[in-house]
């Protein structure tokens, strides 16, 4: 596995017209999804007020809404963890994972351009090249690719609650590519889904996306019992 990514630093983009406290929670969560802070891991305030190069209130805006999200917990003394889900956590997360990844493959296949399909072959060949080498990037692209079906599904509910899903997962620690033989496998997994929606095959799409959120399932539980 690569080298962990350094915490967040630098100044925060706040283009948009963003409010700051808004920024400052956009990029803890994108901290998250890259793994620059695990399960464990403390966040105080002064400390990641220094990194972003802000106040303490907004950061203490931001932790407080991932506090209320549940993403963060008290730890003892001063400052707060990032949580580590339990087994039956992981469990129900998944279960709602596979539900909505088969629902989003589903209504891509029914509303997908051609553009959009042939984007979702762009991003699963950079995943092929990437393929045993580097499994923080590969699941980037991971990343990549489900965003790309559930736009393409044209359901906002969908999207912004499959992003709030994705947060979750962040918390699980390693991508489930450093197991054996999975970049493989969902290699083939990500090619056929691919196939139902350019086939306009819902019943099959909404069939393999929830197949493939269930081996994800199974490497993602041998994982946990490494540790």
């Amino acid at each position: 596995m690569g080298r962990r990514p350094a915490k967040a630093g630098g100044s925060i983009d706040r283009g948009g017209g963003v409010a700051l406290g808004e920024a400052v929670f956009r990029s803890l969560c994108e901290a998250l999804q890259a793994g620059s802070y695990r399960a464990g891991d403390r966040l105080r305030e002064e400390e990641v007020a220094q990194r972003l190069k802000v106040s303490r209130t907004p950061v203490r805006e931001a932790l407080g809404r991932l506090a209320a999200r549940g993403f963060v917990e008290p730890g003892g003394g001063r400052g707060l963890v990032v949580r580590n889900l339990d087994i039956s956590e992981v469990l129900e997360l998944y279960a709602m994972r596979e539900i909505m990844e088969g629902a989003a493959a589903r209504l891509a296949a029914e509303h997908a351009s051609a553009p959009e399909i042939d984007a979702l072959r762009d991003i699963e060949q950079a995943f092929v090249e990437k393929s045993g080498t580097d499994t923080a990037h590969m699941a980037r692209l991971n990343r990549a690719f489900h965003e790309a079906i559930c736009r393409a599904a044209r359901n906002r509910y969908l999207d912004t609650a499959s992003g709030e899903l994705q947060d979750w997962i962040a918390l699980l620690g390693p991508t489930t590519f450093t197991v054996s033989g999975r970049s493989t496998t969902s290699h083939g997994e990500h090619q056929a889904i691919i196939d139902a929606i350019a086939a306009r095959d819902g019943d099959m799409a909404e069939k393999l996306a929830r197949a493939h959120i269930r081996e994800a399932l199974r490497c993602r539980l041998k994982l946990l019992q490494k540790q």
